[in-house]
Order: C-alpha cells, then structure tokens, then sequence
C-alpha cells in the first residue's frame, strides 16, 4: 500500500509533538496515519481502507462511529448539556443508576476520565479501607500508568528472571521517573498462580491485588478453572482488598462484566473502553462501605476523588447510550459477537492445521488472539517462552499490507464490533490464509541450502 501522505504527516507532528504521537504506546511501524472510521472500517491518510481489529485498544464493541452513540452525543451538546462543575447532573446519575443496574456486584460508583485514574483510586480506597500499603500485581498485566501499577507487561525473560512458585518477581517499571521505593510495596506474581498470592499475602501487609480477570494485554490469556474463585478466598483469609480491573473485559463480554460470567464477585472493579464505545470514558464501583470512604467522615481516611472533567456531558452520554443500546439487544448482540468469534476462532485453526502451522486461538467471545504456539498459555513466562513473536509480527505487518488491521505489536489482542459481518471474517480469513501461505513459503525458502 502506498502511505506518502501518512509519513508526511508523521515528519510535520514530530516538529511539535515529543514523540510525535500523543500516547507513545502508538508508535509502531508500519506508520499509519488514520484519518476516519465508519463500521469495522478504518481508512488511512492515503485512503486505503482497513479491516480493524485494533479497534483503538478494544473500546468500540459497537464500531466505529456507531449512529446511537454519537446521535446521543449531539443531542447533548444541541440541549446546552454543558461542563458546569458544580453539584451534580441528571446525566451522570443516570449512568451511575445503568453501572449499578448492570454490574450486580456494584452497590456505588464513581465515574473518572479514564482507566487508568480508576485503577488508582482503587489502589488509594483499598490502602485506606485496609490501613495497609502493599499491592499485588501480575506478570503480564496492564492496569495504567501510574506508578503502582506501571510495570512488568511484556517483560524479556532475562530481565524478569525464570518461573518460580511461590515467589515473586522483580518490578520493573515501564517508565523513569519512578521513586525506587515503589518497588518495596509492589509485589509481581504470575496470572493463575494461586500459590504465589498466598506466599506473598503471608509475607508482606497488602491492601490489594489487582488483576484483570483475563489478560487481554498480551493476546487473551483466560484463567484457569476455580483461579479467580481461589483469589477471593485468598483475599478474604487475609482482609485483601480484590480488585477487578474490567477496563478491556468489562461490557465486552458481558453486561454484568467478566465478573458475571467467572461468578466471582471483587470488592472494587474497574471498567473503561467498551462502556462508552470509544469516548473517553472510566468507572470506578464496588461495596458501598469501600466507596463510601471517598466522603468519609473521618478525614484522616478520606480518599480524595477530584476531576474538572468527570462526568464531562459528552462521554457520559455516549455511556448511556452504549449501554442502553446493549441492554435493549442484549441478546442479538452479544450472541452475533460469539458467533463471530467463534467464525474467526475455527477459521483460523482450520488455516494453520491446512498449512501445517503450530498455533492456537485465545478468545473470549469477541476478543481473540493467535499464538504461533502448541498449547494455550497459562501465564506469561509460558506465553514468552513458547510463542514464536518474531513470526507474530510478520504475520501481523503481512496482515497490514493487505488491508487486515491488526496492531503491530505481537500477542494484542484481536477485537471483533457488532459492525463486523460474516463476510467481513470471511475476508479476513481469505487474505490471512495468503499471509500464512508466504510466511510458510519464506521458512522454507530460508531453509534451502
């Protein structure tokens, strides 16, 4: 594909822009610059068009653009729906009221600007709920770019040291910039390990493990049977504050949350992205006596929640509307969104056993992701040790080149909207089958003497 106007508009914004994109995690090659969204459709700066399955990190279950949400959107703006920053509005209770009505194991939420500033408050309620300091995270998990949490996704094997149970690892920040103690109070135990909770938990005074319920930050890693139901148990032997962070799960699955699914109910979630189909947007829920302490009395355990933003009337009426829309077709469209993953799943097994390929298929409903590996993983020193990355990122700069947007960074997840149709997964597989075929090609090319 030609991308001239991309890379033109890439060299201007580096003149302005440190980094020269506004969220560094974006900056992959190829460079595209992306200029409009309808559907499952993205089209670039040079017009070529795109299959997503980025789908901006997973936010936009409906698609892009989707005529509900942003109808809603403008009749806001067109009703003198303004920021006033002062008492409260109809609009935010209202999407209190549909959290609350949805999600079962919410009894009071808040709503924040982002995920990431929800992970934190949890971290914060949960310290003054416990009067403990310690956090638990995982290897391989994403909860935001604070620095409690900023640590030890796609970690290198050599940097994180081999598999051991119990134990932890060492944290290790994604970022300068932070204090060395953090690492004092920040303990990193791999996903669906049970007994490296319960050996950290009797170590150290943690106020809170925080853990997406699967990981959808490298690929769709799912827990194992009774893992997350162990969590809950370990968390109330020792008066640990469960936290699910539903950022990328949360309304993607399920109305109620991954949480209604696995039937385990966390102390605080967390949820993002999907609840407002692409508008920036983040909620903060959970047992009322834990949220309750955000207007405490006592002020020594007061937990400062403050935002000129939160409840801004555009995104909050985007939520609504999202969530209305899943609530009235929550039959049609979360069933079209299994059956289109399962289309994508068994399209893509059936490409690699046709080719002799070693891979399997994470997903979760419409999250989905191909590991060049024998078996699922269970964790990331599993998934790092097993799984072929550099293929990975040739099939998915393969994909790219023929139209099939997938982000470039091997293990992301793959994420399926209600705008995809049958023919669009169809499409996509006819054109992955052609990547597959090349990549098949070039190994046995490269293996000629």
């Amino acid at each position: 594909m030609m991308r001239a106007k991309s890379a033109e508009l890439f060299l201007r914004n580096r003149r302005f822009i440190a980094g020269g994109v506004v969220s560094l995690n974006r900056k992959v090659q190829p460079e595209i610059a992306f200029v409009r969204g309808q559907g499952a459709y993205l089209w670039d700066a040079d017009g070529n068009r795109y299959i997503d399955y980025h789908a901006g990190f997973a936010p936009t279950l409906l698609g892009h653009a989707d005529p509900d949400v942003d109808e809603a959107v403008l009749q806001a703006i067109s009703a003198g729906q303004v920021l006033t920053g002062t008492g409260t509005t109809t609009w935010e209770g209202r999407l209190a009221e549909l959290l609350v009505e949805c999600v079962p194991n919410l009894e009071k939420v808040q709503i924040t600007n982002t995920g990431s500033e929800a992970t934190y408050h949890a971290i914060r309620l949960a310290r003054s709920y416990t009067g403990k300091e310690h956090v638990v995270v995982m290897q391989g998990g994403y909860n935001g770019w604070h620095d409690d949490v900023a640590c030890n996704v796609m970690t290198p094997l050599e940097k994180v040291g081999p598999f051991v149970s119990p134990g932890e690892y060492p944290y290790l920040p994604l970022s300068a910039g932070v204090p060395k103690d953090v690492a004092r109070r920040v303990h990193v135990v791999n996903f669906n390990d049970l007994d490296s909770v319960d050996w950290v938990f009797s170590k150290y005074p943690v106020a809170c493990l925080i853990t997406e319920p699967i990981l959808q930050n490298i690929g769709v890693v799912r827990p194992k049977p009774g893992y997350l139901a162990g969590l809950r148990r370990l968390c109330d032997k020792y008066g640990v504050v469960l936290v699910f962070d539903e950022v990328k799960t949360g309304f993607r699955h399920a109305l109620g949350g991954f949480q209604s699914i696995a039937n385990v109910k966390p102390d605080l979630s967390v949820f993002g992205k999907a609840i407002a189909n692409g508008y920036p947007i983040g909620a903060i829920g959970g047992k009322e006596e834990i949220m309750n302490l955000f207007d405490a009395a006592d002020e020594t355990r007061r937990v400062l929640i403050a935002g000129t933003y939160n409840g801004h009337p555009v995104p909050v009426a985007a939520a609504i509307a999202t969530i209305e829309k899943l609530k009235n077709q929550e039959n049609t469209i979360y069933s079209k969104l299994e059956t289109l993953g399962k289309r994508m799943e068994d399209g893509l097994l059936s490409l690699c056993r046709d080719l002799g390929i070693t891979a399997c298929v994470g997903r979760q409903g419409s999250a989905f992701c191909l590991y060049f590996m024998d078996h699922h993983p269970d964790n990331w020193h599993d998934l790092a040790e097993h799984h072929d990355m550099a293929k990975d990122l040739q099939y998915r700069r393969a994909l790219i080149d023929r139209g099939v947007y997938h982000f470039p960074l091997p293990t992301k997840q793959g994420s399926i909207s209600a705008s995809h149709t049958p023919d669009d997964i169809d499409e996509t597989l006819a054109i992955t089958r052609d990547v597959l075929q090349s990549l098949v090609e070039a190994k046995i090319a490269a293996a000629s003497p």
